[in-house]
């Protein structure tokens, strides 16, 4: 008995310790654009923006809103969503989900077509349903769904805000579309989401473009329809100031609230993490903050608006979920998918291609053990789905490692690993079978220069592929022992940031493989190791 009690003492101490404990932002880093949470009883779901990426928009799950992990995909299926000729200005943009009456509800927009549509599951974890298309609002972006007494509403942004009563099950419009507005006057007002507290509908969105200057601000109505009247203390998350002017994080916006079962409530935004002055290579990343929303009054972020790194605040208690292992040794990972999913490569989650992938081009089970990938004779560098998986960059410090096997690389073959911004920037290192020997160099593509450095031969038909990084440069390194390195290339990571190349979406490191001629051959990759400091 007195084990027992003590035990218990020990357990709820460890409670308290969980509950008092703060965390850090970012909660997913990399990577991450655009988030957008429900909460479906303990449980909070998460997705994001993917872009040009397959399969598209994750699904994170999390106990606490710190700890996230992902689950499955909404978008697997090329039925689903047409990414042929995407980039990294067009694709999947700004997803959001939404829990009711047991099902969930995933609205996206797809560019450059501009055409919105939702998804839906009663699973998360699993397959999402064949896409329900808005055809009365085209051209626009950044839409929602919301509620209201036993009404289902499309909230989107065309110019300025709209909304109208549909048909769920069809996506049909029912009623006239109302005008909510154009924000307050900042720039590429978006994001909008609607939420009722208090006899109240609160208007969320982010103005300012998702750039330095992002912020978010809320307005009210005791209608639906409006009038709003704007927070005379907006913006209510800013870092566009001088108070916040050297913090490592800026371009926060694109929030979405949410209020846990303790009845806290919780905003899940966008933010990144600066490489130098005022630039990032990583992407924008999903950041938390605690919200102080007393009833009938407006929501307060973090009690000044701001947010760190370092958060130090009361916390739900605090679940681990499970995380991406260091190294990833490619064993297949069985799920209940139709053959034309994505999920049915096996790979674990989080990896994902470029545009709608040939599912031929990779194989778990062909070599237990290996990811085995054959070439195409689409090249890295091209606006399309070269044969290509990647993750995310996460830190700015990092080191990422593959081991390949070429002895099946066919003349003319290169195959290798790549930090990839875009299409015209990304440095590579690779494996090249030429006049029957093989060899190491470093490919660097800026813009419309190629340029490649320092070749090796290699000894052997194995191969240790680095790219590693210390916040300011990416260095590109082989071996064929795995234990040294030698170092081909060095360049800054300024050439591979946003505020360089534009786009929305971060660095991927990506193994991959190329052929100029369609060829029999392939390359066989023995494991991916990833490492931060």
């Amino acid at each position: 008995m007195k084990i027992r009690f003590l035990l218990s003492i020990a357990l709820g101490m460890q409670m308290m310790v969980a509950i008092a404990q703060g965390f850090k932002n970012p909660v997913l880093p990399g990577f991450h654009a655009d988030p957008s949470v429900c909460r479906a009883g303990d449980d909070f779901y998460l997705v994001n923006s993917t872009f040009q990426y397959f399969p598209g928009v994750p699904v994170f799950h999390s106990k606490d809103l710190i700890h996230w992990e992902q689950v499955g995909n909404c978008l697997t299926r090329p039925s689903q969503v047409d990414l042929k000729g995407t980039d990294g200005n067009s694709g999947i943009y700004a997803p959001t989900i939404r829990y009711h009456e047991g099902r969930f509800y995933m609205v996206t927009t797809v560019f450059p077509s501009r055409r919105h549509f939702y998804v839906w599951t009663d699973n998360p974890a699993g397959e999402w349903s064949e896409p329900i298309v808005i055809d009365f609002a085209i051209g626009s972006c950044d839409p929602t769904l919301f509620w209201d007494e036993g009404k289902c509403y499309f909230l989107w942004k065309e110019g300025d805000i709209k909304i109208c009563e549909i048909d769920v099950e069809t996506g049909k419009q029912l009623g006239e579309i109302h005008h909510l507005g154009t924000g307050l006057g900042g720039r590429y007002p978006e994001g909008p989401h609607i939420y009722k507290k208090d006899g109240y509908y609160y208007l969320l969105l982010a103005e300012g473009g998702t750039e330095h200057g992002h912020h978010v601000n809320i307005l009210r109505s005791k209608s639906l329809f409006g009038p709003y009247e704007p927070n005379p203390a907006n913006p209510i998350l800013s870092h566009f100031n001088m108070k916040m002017q050297n913090s490592p994080i800026q371009g926060l916006g694109h929030a979405d609230l949410i209020q846990a079962p303790d009845n806290s409530w919780w905003m899940i935004c966008l933010g990144y993490r600066t490489s130098g002055y005022l630039q990032h290579v990583m992407g924008r990343e999903t950041m938390l903050a605690p919200v102080q929303w007393a009833d009938g009054d407006w929501p307060i972020v973090n009690k000044d608006g701001t947010l760190q790194i370092d958060m130090q605040c009361k916390t739900l208690p605090q679940v681990h979920m499970a995380k991406d292992p260091i190294c990833e040794e490619f064993n297949y990972v069985e799920r209940q998918a139709p053959k034309d999913s994505y999920h049915s490569i096996g790979l674990p989650m989080g990896w994902m291609s470029l545009c709608n992938p040939d599912y031929t081009k990779y194989s778990l089970t062909e070599q237990k053990g290996f990811l085995r990938l054959r070439p195409s004779t689409i090249d890295l560098s091209e606006t399309a789905n070269p044969t290509f998986v990647a993750r995310r960059q996460t830190e700015l410090n990092f080191t990422a490692t593959t081991l390949l096997d070429l002895s099946n690389l066919a003349e003319g073959m290169q195959a290798g690993i790549t930090a990839y911004a875009a299409p015209l920037n990304h440095y590579d290192v690779v494996a090249e079978c030429r006049g029957g020997k093989l060899f190491v160099k470093s490919n660097v593509r800026l813009g419309q220069t190629n340029h490649s450095e320092k070749e090796l031969p290699l000894s052997g038909n194995r191969a240790y592929l680095r790219i590693t990084s210390d916040k300011d440069f990416y260095y590109m390194q082989a071996s064929s022992d795995g234990t040294n390195f030698t170092t081909l290339a060095k360049m800054e990571y300024r050439f591979l940031s946003t505020e360089t190349i534009g786009g929305f979406t971060g660095v991927m490191l990506g193994l991959f493989t190329q052929c100029s001629q369609k060829t029999n051959g392939y390359v066989d990759i023995d494991w991916y190791e990833y490492s931060t400091k």
